[in-house]
């Protein structure tokens, strides 16, 4: 049996599909239960692979929801498909026409499968590090008042929850390095300046879109996007809210570290002070610039040396 191959044209409403060499024809709508139905019928087509343009965020439900049913699933460049469009003489562009385009293109192009990896045993980790943290930090509180008697069953249960911090911390390089995925991801966030293991790891299991986001979408999911606070007349302070608080709270962390050795935030950071911004004002300035170019390294697979010049989007 010839290879199935599968074009999604991918919008803010809908998900038109072609399947080639068939030429089966559809759409769904682009939200919960159109995709559902789409990886249903997916499913039963059992296609080599299912090919869909980069789309600025819009596709990224889909994108995730195909991850996760481990469905053959590759983005592409927006530029490659109309190239091969124009290699085919095929001028006229509507949804339907780029369903059919990009399956055409799919079965004609050497593409490799691009999942976003499964991360759900990764971000319990993340959580049960969290829990350790919270523990050590709650003993340690409770060890300066305890009496005598009891500082010996603390001091040891610290001891205990402190080698489990070490296993879990273990755990998760393991679990890293053995997905190439990730461990790909890891080598590209650790070679920025402030980001260390535990910051990689988080931004690996917490934000599988990372590098798949433009620059204001990655910065609002994060919760680091200036929000309004307007009523009638009233014109309140414009604050960051909302997303992802645990990866928001650790990437405070680093950033604060990279405003002393990594030399992009910290010229940032020292240049927001003199301008008169409060202190807390530049590190949030500075953490959207860190998460940005962190997304964009991924994005573009380039390592902090030579990543200054990548366009954070």
């Amino acid at each position: 049996m010839d290879p199935v191959y599968v074009g999604i044209d991918v919008s803010k409403d809908t998900l038109d599909f072609c399947v080639y060499p068939n030429g089966k024809e559809g759409l769904f709508r682009n939200n919960r239960v159109g995709i559902g139905r789409l990886i249903r019928m997916l499913m039963k087509v059992k296609p080599a692979l299912v090919v869909f343009e980069a789309s600025g965020g819009i596709e990224m439900p889909m994108y995730l929801a195909m991850s996760e049913a481990r469905l053959p699933v590759a983005p592409v460049n927006p530029r490659q498909v109309r190239d091969f469009a124009r290699s085919m003489g095929i001028l006229a562009k509507t949804d339907r026409i780029d369903a059919q385009v990009i399956a055409r293109f799919a079965s004609a192009a050497s593409i490799e499968p691009k999942l976003i990896p499964d991360t759900q045993d990764l971000k319990e980790m993340l959580t049960r590090r969290d829990q350790l943290v919270q523990m050590i930090t709650m003993e340690t509180n409770h060890l300066r008042t305890a009496s005598r008697e009891l500082r010996k069953s603390i001091e040891e249960h610290i001891a205990w929850l402190k080698q489990e911090l070490v296993d879990m911390d273990t755990m998760l390089k393991g679990r890293i390095q053995q997905d190439p995925v990730c461990s790909d991801k890891d080598t590209i966030l650790q070679s920025a300046p402030g980001i260390g293991p535990t910051v990689s790891a988080m931004l690996i299991g917490r934000i599988p879109e990372l590098g798949n986001l433009n620059r204001r979408k990655i910065a609002n999911l994060v919760g680091l996007a200036p929000l309004n606070r307007d009523s009638g007349q009233y014109r309140g302070k414009r604050t960051i809210w909302g997303g992802r608080s645990r990866v928001r709270a650790l990437l405070y962390m680093a950033t604060l570290v990279a405003t002393r050795c990594n030399p992009v935030i910290r010229c940032l950071y020292l240049r927001l002070l003199e301008a008169g911004k409060p202190t807390k004002v530049a590190l949030v300035a500075c953490m959207r610039k860190f998460i940005t170019i962190l997304n964009s390294m991924v994005k573009h697979h380039a390592t902090w040396s030579n990543s200054y010049t990548l366009s954070p989007g």
